[in-house]
């Protein structure tokens, strides 16, 4: 089907995530990654109901384990590789997009304006420890930008995006994507609990938290869920749905701060007598799935807006079955996204791990916990300032 009309590929695309002719490779790892969250859930409640205290053990947090105990153990077959990616990239991204039907526009918007300074200050705070860290402990100034953008901004995504413009080495990429990827699955299992234990309970606190302290949207996500599950959180917005809006937060910021760090690079790479690179375009920066959130949640905004005024939601739906609608899109979220923190586990290997070093694996815990403290501290001062 490689002969098809660009226009065609472009509709599977944003129909299916992929084309057509792509999806057969594709069922392997999506069916695995399905049966780990099958099999989570089925041992999350056994283990819950045997000590007697229902969401103790969150089937999210097993699954990412179970997953990382079969990539690591049994090892992961090649037919599986392509699905296991497509869970993590493209199921994660629809999950998102999927969760901003939790949310009205209103409610996006105080999260995403309070949240800014906590943002801000993350964000800035990651950048510098990262650079700071780097020249003392002598490595490359382009692996502690990768480091820094990818601890202060998105993970991955910013590494890949800001690799081109400073003419980043592939084995510099693939340390600091190591580096995010261990930092940031410890942030993921560990700073749900740690939340809870600093803001007491606090659902905007915390949520705010770890939209702010962890990597990756997708550890973040994962973060959130393991929240909501293990503290049997069933207010809306939940702490899930808090931390994504500040991760996207975020995620903005890469359109501002990657063409920044590249720009000044290019003057150091100038000083040293060497030609900069050709950088990332702006569109490559810009996480296409903000967009589809926004959307989701302006839906839920007209359809309540339609019921609260007496009206049919769309003109379609009467109340009842509006709200079946939205829980029936927030379930598939929320499967959507325990697929996708299934190929997390899938996706992580220790031994690839193994060859990060010494200094930058500093560089990266140094600058995680510098991001960590600063996201405490901003976040009681402002997240108080958030009221839902």
């Amino acid at each position: 089907m490689t002969d098809q009309p660009r226009e065609l590929r472009l509709y599977e695309r944003l129909l299916f995530g992929t084309t057509i002719d792509q999806v057969p490779k594709l069922i392997p790892g999506v069916v695995l990654a399905s049966v780990v969250v099958l099999v989570s859930a089925g041992l999350a409640e056994f283990v819950n109901n045997a000590l007697g205290f229902d969401g103790l053990v969150s089937f999210i947090l097993v699954a990412i384990v179970l997953g990382m105990v079969i990539r690591n153990t049994v090892g992961l077959a090649d037919i599986f590789a392509p699905g296991v990616a497509f869970t993590l990239k493209k199921l994660l991204r629809l999950g998102i997009i999927l969760l901003g039907i939790r949310l009205s526009l209103l409610d996006v918007a105080k999260i995403g304006v309070f949240g800014i300074p906590i943002v801000v200050g993350a964000v800035l705070t990651g950048l510098a420890v990262a650079r700071v860290a780097t020249k003392r402990l002598g490595l490359s100034d382009r692996l502690g930008t990768l480091i820094a953008v990818g601890t202060g901004i998105c993970g991955a995504t910013a590494i890949v995006a800001t690799a081109p413009g400073i003419r980043a080495k592939e084995e510099e990429v693939a340390y600091a994507v190591a580096n995010i990827t261990i930092f940031g699955i410890a942030a993921m299992l560990l700073y749900p609990f740690l939340g809870n234990f600093i803001f007491g309970g606090d659902i905007v606190n915390t949520g705010m938290f770890l939209g702010t302290s962890i990597h990756e949207t997708a550890q973040v996500a994962g973060a959130g869920l393991i929240y909501d599950q293990s503290f049997d959180v069933t207010a809306v917005p939940s702490v899930a749905d808090i931390a994504v809006v500040g991760k996207l937060v975020r995620n903005a910021l890469m359109v501002l701060v990657i063409p920044g760090v590249t720009f000044l690079h290019a003057r150091l790479a100038r000083r040293e007598g060497e030609l900069p690179a050709e950088g990332t375009r702006i569109l490559d920066m810009v996480p296409v799935f903000i967009l589809g959130f926004l959307a989701m949640a302006a839906i839920r905004s007209i359809g309540d807006a339609a019921i609260d005024s007496g009206s049919l939601a769309f003109g379609i739906f009467n109340a009842e079955a509006w709200s079946d609608v939205t829980h029936g899109i927030r379930t598939w979220a929320e499967y959507t996204l325990a697929t996708a923190m299934a190929g997390v586990g899938l996706g992580t290997s220790i031994k690839q791990l193994k060859g990060l070093g010494f200094k930058p694996f500093m560089v990266g815990i140094t600058a995680a916990v510098a991001v960590g403290v600063v996201s405490v501290g901003l976040v009681s001062v402002f997240g108080p300032q958030i009221s839902l």
